[in-house]
């Protein structure tokens, strides 16, 4: 065959193989793990896609136009289960939860004055779905020109961390008189942490989970005067959940996902999708290269020219 057929042949490999990739990146991000078990095999796991959620949150308590003068204060209502439920206070993040068997309670804490309350839910994907009927509720501070109150918050509404393995949470503190008192709940029965923060900043939290499961973690801050914010979020010992999972998490009967995060849960799948398109690609390429390979030798030998 000369330099021009088969060159012709390679390129109508390169384009079908194009397309067999396009083909793998439709069906999902392809990540090739080495394993490191004795077998050093190798897998092809990819996580699917999914639109984000339809259905939102609602709530049902506190109603409109309540006024609190001490906190904490329930939040509840109604979700999808399996969702990551966060709620917002004039649009800071205040604390989230996992909605369990379609409904989800938390208790926040409120900024004196007006206080615009919103559920949002999160697919383990982290999209969004729609926002929940406002609630606006007032909390009356009866502190006589006391300092700017006590606040919680952080950048990560949900973590995980295998059991036996220290989960590592940043918290951030603000406003209020040092030095604090931190105290942790982590939800699986075991002692409440206590910690000493001298300064207002972000401090890091820690936790070995001894079993999988999804766990309730409650912070509590109080200040020099007095002054409590609390913060609940949700952890995450990663693996197959067991029947005896820790007070405060959830087992069986739970919501009973790992941190990761697709309407609730992770869905990953060997993508063989993939594989099995390709195969006929590559089976059809080679068939057509040999049939254009033999139609030149035949035209060769016609015309009387020596085919190789």
């Amino acid at each position: 065959m000369n330099t021009s057929v088969f060159s012709k042949h390679i390129k109508t490999i390169i384009l079908l193989l194009a397309v067999s990739l396009l083909t793998c990146v439709i069906f999902g991000t392809i990540s090739v793990n080495a394993a490191t078990s004795q077998s050093g095999s190798i897998g092809v796991e990819g996580t699917i896609s999914s639109p984000p959620p339809t259905q939102g949150a609602t709530i049902s308590v506190p109603t409109n136009g309540q006024t609190f003068t001490t906190i904490p204060v329930t939040v509840s209502g109604i979700c999808p289960t399996g969702l990551l439920v966060k709620v917002f206070k004039n649009n800071v993040f205040a604390g989230a939860v996992q909605c369990t068997n379609g409904s989800y309670s938390i208790v926040i804490d409120l900024f004196p004055g007006t206080n615009d309350l919103v559920a949002r839910v999160y697919d383990a994907l982290d999209q969004p779905g729609p926002d929940s009927n406002i609630v606006t509720v007032n909390f009356v501070d009866n502190r006589k020109g006391a300092s700017s109150r006590v606040t919680l918050t952080s950048n990560y509404a949900k973590r995980g961390a295998n059991p036996g393995e220290e989960l590592i949470w940043p918290i951030i503190l603000s406003g209020g008189i040092g030095p604090y008192a931190i105290s942790v709940d982590w939800g699986d029965g075991s002692a409440p942490d206590l910690i000493s923060q001298e300064y207002p900043g972000t401090f890091n939290i820690s936790h070995k989970y001894d079993s999988p499961g999804v766990y309730n973690i409650v912070v509590k801050a109080t200040d020099k005067d007095g002054v409590t914010a609390y913060l609940q979020l949700v952890g995450v010992g990663n693996g197959p959940l067991s029947q005896d999972t820790g007070a405060g998490g959830t087992g069986n009967g739970g919501s009973g996902s790992g941190d990761s995060s697709s309407g609730g849960e992770v869905r990953t799948k060997i993508l063989w999708q993939p594989a099995a398109l390709t195969i006929p690609f590559v089976l059809s390429t080679f068939w057509l290269g040999k049939k254009y390979e033999l139609h030149v030798l035949r035209k060769k030998i016609e015309r009387g020219d020596r085919p190789f």
